[in-house]
């Protein structure tokens, strides 16, 4: 497979071109022929004038790549080495909902022919290739898994917004369904990828190494927010005091926050997902997401408290959040924790102004019944920063003097105000 693809006598085919694929197909595209499959036209027709839909990479990056754009499932057959990169959330009741990567199952399964490869790389439990995708795979194409074509697994490690740790400088973890193939799709992956490849056992080996890693950042995480909540009862700036503790050589060091995005606060569900279907009911990683899906609620009625003790009435206040895409520097708002805490200190009948200077207003308007105000029109008598943008670091103290209230409040819940601004209520998580 590799020596075909080597010399383009076959393509690769990359199914589902947004934050993961995408990035991933162009990089493929340097050295292999490449059929990018999106089910979204618009978004095809976007890429084909070399924009990225997602607004992660510039124009340059689609330059001089050997690269097609289709949503047309028929041009997928000139392919025989199918990478699955789809999304993988939960839905409203934290269960994984798998209805992109099944469907992308289903869509390979109708063009898969004798020799060829299927790698997935989208986030799923431990268990999900082989026992949900891999039987749609074979009864659509009347092949047998690992006899007729080979199965792998290669979990993405795409941070939106990182510059620096970018697809071919993050050390590859992949997997086959035997020998032959884990050493196909090693080298395959091989030719783009600099930092290394890591060869695991087994596919659920390399299934269950994705989802802890997030699932790891997001205990760690929820430690810090508890630590947050204790350390503001005492009257403690909690950044300070893990400042302080990060001075020790293995401390590990992460600060409070929101959990939202595409990864952190869901893989969880996918590990409690499966633990619970084999009877054990997870205490810790449960725990550690109870804490972080509360932080909305807490920061809101925070805020009201402190209202309270200035002598407002929080029915008759205007608060201005700055910020609703789930991280800094990127216009990804899917699974945004700043809308649920938008919509907490609504629920106190507080007036809310909400801006962004990456996210798109409709977008938000769709998913959350969010209008973005298009000016800020102060005063308010709060601001909360709940974003780190860099615009937002480089204006943040200027900009909220001009909107602000005389002695009214600022709740940073990134950490980058200064920790002394005259005339202000300052409130750090």
């Amino acid at each position: 497979m590799y020596d075909r693809l080597k010399r383009k006598e076959t393509a690769i085919g990359v199914i589902g071109l947004g934050y993961v694929g995408l990035p991933l197909a162009l990089a493929f595209a340097k050295q292999f022929r490449v059929i990018g499959f999106d089910i979204n036209p618009e978004r095809v027709e976007m890429m084909k004038k070399g924009i990225d839909p997602s607004n992660e990479l510039e124009a340059e990056a689609f330059h001089n790549k050997d690269i097609s754009y289709t949503a047309d499932l028929e041009d997928l057959k000139a392919a025989t080495f199918y990478i699955v990169a789809v999304p993988t959330p939960v839905d409203k009741h934290k269960v994984p909902n798998l209805k992109a990567v099944l469907g992308a199952s289903e869509t390979i399964g109708k063009v898969l022919k004798k020799g060829d490869y299927v790698i997935y790389e989208s986030t799923v439990y431990p268990g999900c290739t082989e026992e949900d995708c891999q039987p749609i795979l074979e009864r659509l194409s009347g092949l047998k898994s690992c006899r007729d074509f080979k199965l792998g697994y290669s979990p993405e490690r795409i941070n939106p917004g990182d510059k620096e740790h970018t697809v071919e400088t993050i050390l590859k973890i992949v997997a086959g369904c035997d020998a032959e193939s884990l050493d196909q799709i090693a080298a395959v992956y091989g030719e783009i990828i600099h930092a290394g490849i890591y060869r695991a056992s087994s596919i659920k080996v390399a299934e269950a190494a994705k989802v802890i890693e997030n699932t790891q950042r997001d205990l760690n995480i929820s430690f810090v927010n508890e630590l947050a909540i204790i350390f503001d009862r005492m009257g403690i700036d909690t950044r300070e005091v893990l400042e302080a503790a990060g001075t020790k050589w293995n401390f590990i060091k992460m600060t409070p926050g929101l959990v939202g995005g595409h990864c952190i606060g869901v893989d969880p569900y996918y590990l409690l997902y499966k633990s619970k279907q084999l009877g054990y009911d997870p205490q810790v990683i449960l725990s550690g997401r109870r804490i972080n899906d509360g932080m909305p609620a807490y920061i809101a009625k925070r805020l009201v408290q402190m209202l309270i003790a200035e002598e407002k009435n929080p029915g008759q206040c205007r608060v201005l959040v700055r910020g609703i895409t789930f991280k800094e520097n990127v216009s990804d708002i899917r699974n945004s924790k700043v809308a649920d805490l938008i919509r907490e200190i609504q629920d106190y009948g507080i007036e809310v102004d909400v801006v962004d200077c990456y996210a798109d207003e409709r977008e938000v308007q769709h998913e959350y019944g969010i209008r973005l105000a298009e000016s800020i029109t102060g005063p308010y008598d709060a601001v909360v920063v709940a974003v780190a943008h860099e615009a937002y670091k480089k204006d943040g103290e200027k900009v909220i003097r001009e909107v602000l209230k005389p002695e009214g409040i600022v709740m940073d819940l990134k950490g980058i105000l200064p920790v002394e601004m005259e005339g202000v209520k300052l409130w750090r998580l």
